[in-house]
């Protein structure tokens, strides 16, 4: 989910006492390189999209805008951060999906259905139902409390990771987590509680991600249109009227 359940898996290793030494063989500017893979795919598309939106704009705050696309477009080239060497980051090296409180950004959004909790709970269980009320997902595959999610990515790519259900309540909650190794740092919950005056229940989504870079791979996620709160939005409109109406109202364009 980005997943909505789970929203692209790199954490900051902020050590300033620690120092690496490089391999055997291993070059300088190799063991210099501090910036993690998916967060270099951001950089340089961001950067590119910046420099021309600078260039074709013209004047100084174009010019302003092109030299900020061609530092992103350096840093992902080459994989290296001259702010992060300064503060001590690297988010090449870390492979955790656990999400730190003081990390991450945060998103909660709420909808009222007209269905009993019962019926929305045993829906969303089945994880393999989420892309057709999700349309960045591909796919889901459930093992048992683990699941596999394959996502739509910028540029026709695709982003893939892994899940495991860490708390689950029938017909009240579902808490999920990313596995460590994942490409995404994600922790969430959706519970379903009833609406006051019988009017069906309230679903509240919450979802914790830390994408590349922090704030900066945020806005990165506005840039490309990638908003997880939107996105979270728009699932659950489409969640209410999969189970009010048993179909989902979709426009071309």
């Amino acid at each position: 989910m980005v997943n909505t359940m789970n929203a692209p898996t790199q954490r900051w290793v902020a050590n300033p006492q620690r120092r690496e030494t490089p391999a055997r063989g291993q070059s300088a500017s190799r063991s210099q390189t501090n910036v993690g893979e998916t967060e270099r795919l951001l950089s340089t598309v961001g950067g590119a999209l910046l420099g021309i939106c600078g260039l074709s704009r013209g004047g100084v705050g174009g010019l302003m805008a092109a030299a900020a696309g061609g530092a992103l477009l350096y840093r992902g080239l080459t994989g290296k951060c001259h702010m992060y060497q300064a503060l001590g980051v690297n988010t090449a090296e870390n492979t955790h999906a656990a999400i730190p409180g003081y990390r991450g950004f945060k998103v909660v959004e709420t909808i009222t259905i007209n269905r009993p909790a019962a019926d929305l709970y045993n829906y969303w269980r089945n994880f393999e139902n989420l892309p057709r009320i999700m349309d960045h997902l591909e796919s889901v595959q459930t093992h048992g409390s683990r699941s596999h999610w394959v996502a739509k990515a910028p540029l026709g790519m695709e982003v893939a990771w892994d899940a495991e259900i860490i708390n689950d309540r029938p017909n009240e909650l579902i808490a999920w987590q990313t596995l460590p190794g994942s490409t995404v740092a994600t922790a969430g919950s959706v519970h379903f509680t009833p609406s006051t005056g019988g009017r069906g229940t309230n679903v509240q989504v919450t979802l914790k991600y830390d994408p590349p870079g922090g704030s900066l791979g945020s806005w990165f996620s506005w840039l490309l249109g990638r908003d997880p709160k939107q996105m979270i939005q728009e699932d659950l409109r489409r969640f209410k009227q999969q189970m009010e109406t048993g179909q989902v109202a979709t426009s071309r364009g």
